[in-house]
């Protein structure tokens, strides 16, 4: 059924006090905000942000860990729980539907986020959340897909696919595929646009919606007009110098991107270029591509030179990086400006290529 906003419930107590506390902290005056923060972090000869510092050192004093006692289930809960406080405004012009997909492997479950003046047929994009392929859901980012729809004033196709290690690799390339294919095959109903239908997502959807890119260019179906990688994985062959360089105390760590690449890739070929995209095989016909990166993250050296493996070959890509910043900067646009800042940069580069894109 048609929903505004985000109707999920109202967030349990101990999350709204978090949340209340978490405002008031990033709006205190910067000399305060340092005293809280510690000396400033230089790393690799750049600065880590006051805002980035800031909640590094409130999630180490919390004990705050994107894997909790190893075990996929609590640390589902555990980000489930945390996006209360991380959430953002409802923005009242975005109209959110939930959508079935119909795959070979069952049925996946997607919400459709539409500004209410956009004109039909209208550009889409298909997002795929980011968790490292094991937490995350639709749900634990209604907050930054709003935000993105809003601001990039497209329809956002926000997708639950499946999770390891109850389905471990190709599981979620399967199922980016297939709700790819069900925008495009669906696009009258769901008023779109077919020439401007992207793919998109955060970390681990970035990673996905990279291999759907390389498939899709290969094939003989329907392409994505654009491809959106925000800080995304693209090598689980080997460890890249960001790796170590940002290995701890930087919210995703060394640690846990160990444990979500065995859970994901399990006994596969981490060669394979769906599971390593960097390895993969690309040329001039891949679709055009924005990508960032965060200058404080294990992560980055891998997206980079993914966009220079895509510049090489002749492709038409972006790099950004937001060079004081950590990973996951999107989910924190709500809490200090400096993440606003970054997320509105995305926002504006989905709404520039995609209303100019025929």
């Amino acid at each position: 059924m048609p929903r505004t906003g985000n109707d999920s419930g109202r967030p349990p107590l101990p999350a709204l006090i978090q949340k209340i506390v978490m405002r008031l902290v990033f709006r205190l005056p910067a000399p305060v905000k340092r005293r809280l923060a510690g000396p400033a972090v230089q790393i690799d000869g750049r600065t880590l942000g006051l805002d980035a510092q800031l909640l590094t050192e409130m999630s180490r004093r919390t004990g705050f860990s994107l894997v909790v006692n190893e075990s996929p289930e609590e640390s589902r809960a555990a980000m489930e729980n945390g996006r209360h406080a991380l959430a953002g405004p409802r923005y009242t012009d975005i109209r959110s539907e939930d959508i079935a997909i119909d795959t070979a492997h069952g049925g996946l479950e997607a919400t459709l986020y539409t500004p209410r003046h956009l004109t039909t047929p209208a550009p889409l994009l298909v997002f795929f959340h980011g968790g490292g392929f094991v937490i995350g859901s639709r749900t634990s980012y209604d907050s930054t897909v709003s935000f993105l729809a809003h601001h990039a004033q497209v329809k956002i196709m926000s997708v639950d696919y499946r999770l390891a290690p109850d389905h471990p690799f190709p599981a979620a390339v399967e199922d980016t595929m297939a709700a790819f294919e069900h925008a495009h095959r669906h696009a009258d109903d769901l008023g779109v646009d077919r020439s401007r239908i992207a793919v998109g997502g955060d970390s681990a959807g970035g990673h996905l919606a990279a291999v759907l890119a390389q498939v899709a260019a290969r094939g003989k179906g329907p392409r994505p007009s654009h491809q959106f990688l925000f800080y995304p994985a693209t090598d689980f062959t080997r460890r890249h110098p960001s790796r170590d360089l940002f290995a701890d105390g930087l919210l995703l760590t060394d640690r846990e991107i160990t444990w979500f690449a065995d859970q994901y890739a399990a006994s596969a070929d981490r060669s394979d270029p769906r599971l390593s995209p960097l390895l993969g095989e690309v040329d001039a016909s891949i679709p055009p591509a924005y990508i960032t990166t965060a200058g404080f993250d294990p992560l980055r050296d891998e997206g980079e030179q993914y966009a220079e493996k895509l510049r090489q070959a002749g492709a038409t890509v972006t790099l950004h990086r937001e060079a004081d910043l950590v990973h996951g900067y999107l989910s924190f646009f709500a809490v200090a400006p400096r993440f606003r800042e970054a997320a509105l940069e995305s926002a504006r580069a989905i709404h520039d290529r995609m209303h100019h894109s025929r």
